[in-house]
């Protein structure tokens, strides 16, 4: 796993993409970054061992490297499955296959480039999106979430995985601050911080959980549950 050093000579003013540079050193990133990271990506795979239906898909939207996928496969053993891994970052998608190579998962995933908002989605039972929505314009998240609800059959489940703020000032300087000592210690330097927070400005938009959950509830979700949340960060489950 290469350590993410990206941010010690990052050039002013340049917005984050899921580049080749940011895919070499994801792992270590999002480890690094993602508080529990681990633990929520197996529970999902736990979740989704309950909530599949044979003849339905299983969506994983902003795939990234297939840090789900491999658990999915490790947690759903000899059982057939069919899940359409999305990213719209070719770099990604590269280590993505690369990856799921080794696990004879052959014919049960299908890696897709494409951006979330072009895909029409089959009958699925699981939809998962981890820190995805947020790289989305806030006025195109709306449609995606009555996308997903309407793509379910009932009782399938929408796995949800965001970045979020407080909507007290004072809490959302508290949750920066305990954000940022997390980072520190694993390993970031301020500067590091300060130059990665420049890079996401207006490509990350965190929303509140209360935005969230509304959202979700506009969509037709009438069983919502939070089912993990440190701060900054939030993870939901959504059963239609």
């Amino acid at each position: 796993m290469k350590k993410d050093d990206i941010f010690l000579n990052y050039p002013e003013q340049t917005p984050f993409e899921f580049n080749d540079t940011v895919a070499t050193v994801f792992d270590d990133m999002i480890q690094r970054s993602v508080p529990f990271y681990n633990e929520i990506i197996k529970i999902q795979a736990l979740l989704t061992s309950k909530f599949y239906k044979e003849g339905t898909a299983i969506y994983d939207l902003g795939c990234s490297n297939g840090n789900y996928a491999s658990a999915l496969i490790t947690g759903m053993k000899d059982r057939d499955f069919s899940l359409v891994a999305v990213d719209n970052s070719k770099p990604m998608i590269d280590l993505f296959r690369k990856r799921v190579e080794g696990f004879g998962a052959e014919g049960r995933i299908e890696p897709v480039i494409s951006d979330i908002r072009d895909i029409s989605f089959r009958e699925s039972s699981v939809i998962v999106a981890n820190l995805t929505l947020q790289f989305i314009p806030p006025h195109d998240r709306e449609t995606i979430i009555k996308n997903i609800y309407e793509s379910l059959i009932p009782g399938g489940i929408f796995l949800l995985t965001e970045k979020t703020v407080n909507i007290d000032d004072e809490l959302a300087a508290l949750q920066q601050k305990i954000y940022y000592r997390f980072k520190e210690q694993n390993g970031y330097s301020m500067m590091e911080i300060n130059r990665k927070r420049e890079a996401l400005e207006n490509v990350l938009i965190p929303e509140t959980v209360e935005c969230h959950s509304e959202r979700l509830r506009n969509a037709g979700f009438t069983k919502i549950e939070l089912w993990f949340k440190w701060f900054h960060f939030a993870a939901f489950l959504s059963v239609k």
